[in-house]
């Protein structure tokens, strides 16, 4: 799990570096600084998004020209809308699609049960049942929809739900969650390969892959 627990720390660093760049978010005219401040410092990032939810356009962007996509999100409803869709269709073609989502069927110590607590104390209505729910509805859809395709695979994991990593062989959409508020409600950072907060993103999905399970495809009827 040390790979793991440097993921976090470098999670962390790359967190200030967005909150100090909190007075830039969401200005589009001032994007080019944060740009050319991240060529200067080596960090990749491109664009700071208010709220993680106005990425979604910018996102099916990307995901047209992607060779490969890899997908860490804490529950996945950005998998079921019209970002993605092209992509369940066969519409955009990558050569590969990973994704993860948390555990829904652990037990114990699970994370996702401490996410679902973080939660509830901004939002009473999210019971663990709740998020459970939520999760393994999106998994159920996920399977369904990519039981046809050779180039996706679907996993679970159980570890410490911190972020939403949403990456191509181009660049990444990296949300670190808060506990005080919705993940949609978090800033989300664009960053461009190569740079460090393209390695931390990448980092941060390898290690969850590294301890994942596999979701078994339905059989087709």
């Amino acid at each position: 799990m040390t790979p793991f627990l440097l993921g976090i720390v470098s999670s962390l660093a790359a967190s200030a570096i967005a909150l100090g760049l909190g007075l830039l978010r969401g200005s589009r005219p001032l994007w080019w600084l944060i740009a050319a401040c991240s060529s200067f410092t080596g960090t990749g990032l491109r664009r700071v998004y208010r709220r993680q939810a106005s990425a979604e356009r910018d996102i099916a962007r990307d995901l047209e020209r992607a060779r490969w996509i890899k997908v860490l999100a804490g529950r996945g409803n950005v998998l079921t809308r019209e970002a993605f869709s092209p992509v369940w269709t066969g519409e955009f073609s990558p050569d590969s699609v990973q994704v993860l989502l948390p555990d829904s069927q652990a037990r114990q110590n699970s994370w996702l049960d401490q996410r679902s607590h973080d939660v509830q104390r901004f939002d009473p209505g999210y019971t663990r049942t709740l998020l459970r729910g939520q999760v393994r509805t999106n998994m159920d859809y996920l399977t369904h929809v990519t039981s046809a395709r050779g180039n996706v695979e679907l996993r679970e994991f159980n570890l410490p739900n911190t972020c939403r990593v949403i990456a191509t062989d181009r660049a990444a959409f990296l949300t670190f969650y808060s506990s005080s508020t919705h993940g949609r409600n978090s800033p989300c950072l664009y960053v461009r390969a190569p740079g460090l907060l393209y390695s931390i993103a990448l980092q941060q999905f390898d290690t969850a892959w590294t301890h994942s399970s596999p979701v078994h495809p339905l059989p087709r009827p």
